[in-house]
């Protein structure tokens, strides 16, 4: 899945045929702070997983650390264990 850094508006993004799917973030001394999903309800849980691991592959790459505040997200990290080594020190999922 492809995903647009929206700097702008500071999201990630990803047009889907059930509207736009997005997560805002904020990013400070090379932590990337998840805050907000955006989705419609239509919207599939597969589609949705498979956007949140672009956005942790995109930190991965770019080694930051990622700081889940929102409750789908921070879900996203108990179901997918691997994930769980982009938390910074100290946060337990």
């Amino acid at each position: 899945m492809e995903i647009k850094d929206n700097e702008l508006l500071r999201q990630f993004e990803n047009q889907t045929e059930n509207g736009l799917l997005s997560v805002e973030y904020s990013l400070q001394e090379r932590k990337l702070f998840l805050t907000k999903l955006n989705h419609t309800e239509k919207e599939d849980p597969e589609t949705i997983d498979a956007f949140l691991k672009a956005i942790m592959n995109n930190a991965e790459e770019k080694r930051l650390r990622v700081v889940p505040t929102h409750p789908k997200i921070t879900s996203f990290f108990r179901k997918n264990p691997v994930y769980k080594e982009l938390l910074p020190p100290g946060i337990k999922i």
